[in-house]
C-alpha cells in the first residue's frame, strides 16, 4: 500500500478543538469528505499532504474503521456528534463547540474546528 505521511490539523479562527495529528496506514486510509457532496478543499488538502484516498462520503458510505479521517460542515446538530461517538478523528469546517445530543463525546482530542486549508500543515 501507500507510503503515508502524517499531518497536524489546527482549529481556525473561531475553531475550537485539536490540534489533531493524523497520519492514515493501510487498514484507515479514506479521508471521508462529508460536506454536501464531492471533496471539501480541506479534505483535499489533507489527502494530497498524507496520501490518503479522498472519498466522497456524502455519495456513498464505508465502514467507519477505515476512516482516517472525516471532515464534514455541520453548524452544531447531529453530524457534529456521529464521528468522534465512533472514536473516528473529526474536522469541521465551521467554528463549532460541542453541541448537539452527541455533545459528550466531542473532546479536544478528536475534534477540531474552523479548519481552513491552510490550517492543514506538514506534521
Amino acid at each position: 500500500m501507500g507510503d503515508y505521511k502524517s499531518v497536524r490539523i489546527a482549529a481556525g479562527r473561531g475553531g475550537w478543538g485539536g490540534p489533531l495529528v493524523i497520519q492514515p496506514n493501510s487498514t484507515r486510509n479514506l479521508i471521508y469528505s462529508v460536506t454536501g457532496g464531492g471533496i471539501h478543499p480541506v479534505a483535499q488538502r489533507i489527502a494530497e499532504l498524507t496520501g490518503g484516498e479522498p472519498f466522497d462520503g456524502f455519495r456513498s458510505s464505508a465502514p467507519f474503521d477505515r476512516i482516517a479521517v472525516a471532515v464534514i460542515d455541520c453548524g452544531g446538530t447531529a453530524r457534529i456528534g456521529v464521528y468522534p461517538m465512533k472514536k473516528v478523528p473529526t474536522v469541521d469546517v465551521h467554528p463549532t463547540s460541542p453541541a448537539g445530543p452527541l455533545a459528550m463525546f466531542i473532546k479536544e482530542d478528536i475534534f477540531v474546528s474552523g479548519v481552513k486549508p491552510e490550517n492543514v500543515t506538514e506534521a
